[in-house]
């Protein structure tokens, strides 16, 4: 995966979550989770890095914005 760039973690309450997992499925499911519960600027792929298992994920929360409330 690439670098994290400064610009997403500026400021407290913003996160770079990177999901590690078994198949699309998984990592899908878990970003939904998230999504559900903060604002997210949700990933449409995951990335395989060769020679490593799984798949990977990387999506972007502002956990300042709980949604539903």
């Amino acid at each position: 995966m690439e670098p994290i760039n400064e610009a997403h973690v500026v400021e407290p309450g913003l996160a770079v979550v990177e999901v590690a997992a078994c198949d699309d499925q998984t990592a899908f499911a878990v970003q939904e989770l998230l999504a559900a519960r903060w604002a997210t600027a949700a990933a449409d792929r995951t990335t395989r890095d060769p020679g490593q298992p799984g798949v990977r994920l990387r999506c972007y929360l502002d956990v300042r914005q709980t949604l539903g409330s």
